[in-house]
């Protein structure tokens, strides 16, 4: 499926107070005009406190829907390298989305696209929707001419007048606040089956990078906990906090574990060794399916006028040895199974 031309409109604001500082329901209602109003969803909509549309639903709008960029600011400071944007799509929601262009070459530390990606899809082989602790995660081709802030970036690859974007949902009803509570993991067994399947997935990736902020508990009652900045994982080595790059709880849900066990070392290649594959047509980037890896060897591959991301084999293979790990830590009762 071809990615349909993005008429972009570009609207800076200035510094607003973040989704993730807000209290109670709230997300971004698209009216017939501008400006953008948040208020409280509709309870018809069915959505949950942080995520509120069906995450298949959102990738779909994400890497194929019409859309056009509402509102679009630099995220923490004057010429950070990721934003905070509003999309408007047809016949639903206006959306937040973090967004961060891809660097030359689509691979450098902490840009990561494919990193990203990696960990979002590598949660779905052991948890459901309800439970996924990164949300809703893709990259996106957009052209040079149609970038809303194309006097400030680069194309991705030389020769194709398009960006790669990371996009990631950007959560309501959430908080940086105490996301790690010893105590509270002892006794509340909800709280204690997210956090250890947040930790399971940060372990299996080793997670280099709990700087405040990448990390968010939900302050919704549901005691969901969240990774959303994912960028130093699978090795990269970094002079930053590396807290959740081992397991940091000792009690482990069992329906997690279980899936855990049927998880192969070619279950891994499926999932993580194609992430993401696009064609250049009239030197441009096309969105497609993914095919057969190119190159297990490399992260980024690019032959004649394919394009993809993925992990690479020593990578996976990383992964699947950490999995192989902590199984053995589990069978010889170093955790508690509840």
């Amino acid at each position: 499926m071809i990615a349909p031309t993005l008429p972009w409109k570009r609207r800076l604001v200035g510094p607003t107070q973040t989704v993730a500082r807000r209290k109670g329901w709230r997300c971004v209602v698209l009216l017939a005009v501008l400006p953008v109003v948040l208020s409280t969803p509709p309870d018809c909509l069915g959505q949950q406190q942080n995520i509120f549309l069906p995450v298949d639903s959102i990738e779909h709008l994400f890497r194929y829907g019409e859309m056009r960029v509402l509102q679009i600011r630099d995220t923490r400071f004057e010429g950070d390298r990721t934003q905070m944007a509003v999309l408007a799509f047809p016949e639903t929601m206006a959306l937040r989305v973090k967004w961060a262009a891809a660097p030359r070459g689509a691979d450098s530390f902490n840009n990561r696209p494919r990193f990203e990606i990696a960990v979002y899809e590598l949660q779905k082989l052991f948890l459901d929707e309800e439970d996924y602790v990164v949300p809703p995660t893709v990259v996106r081709a957009v052209t040079l001419a149609e970038y809303p802030m194309k006097d400030e970036v680069r194309t991705t690859f030389r020769g194709i007048e398009s960006v790669v974007v990371l996009m990631q949902y950007w959560l309501s009803n959430v908080t940086s606040q105490d996301v790690y509570d010893k105590d509270r993991a002892k006794d509340d067994s909800l709280y204690a089956r997210h956090l250890a399947n947040l930790n399971i997935l940060t372990y299996l990736v080793r997670h280099a990078d709990a700087n405040p902020g990448n990390f968010l508990i939900s302050t919704a009652g549901n005691a969901r906990v969240f990774a959303v900045d994912n960028g130093v994982s699978f090795g990269d080595i970094s002079d930053r906090p590396d807290d959740w790059r081992k397991m940091r709880t000792d009690r482990l849900p069992q329906a997690t574990v279980e899936r855990l066990r049927g998880i192969s070392e070619e279950d891994l290649h499926q999932a993580l060794g194609v992430l993401a594959q696009f064609e250049v047509r009239d030197e441009l980037l096309v969105q497609v399916e993914p095919t057969e890896n190119l190159n297990p060897g490399r992260g980024v591959r690019r032959e004649d006028d394919v394009v993809q991301f993925g992990l690479t084999t020593r990578e996976i293979g990383r992964v699947h040895g950490r999995l192989q790990d902590l199984l053995e830590d589990i069978d010889e009762d170093k955790y508690e199974i509840f």
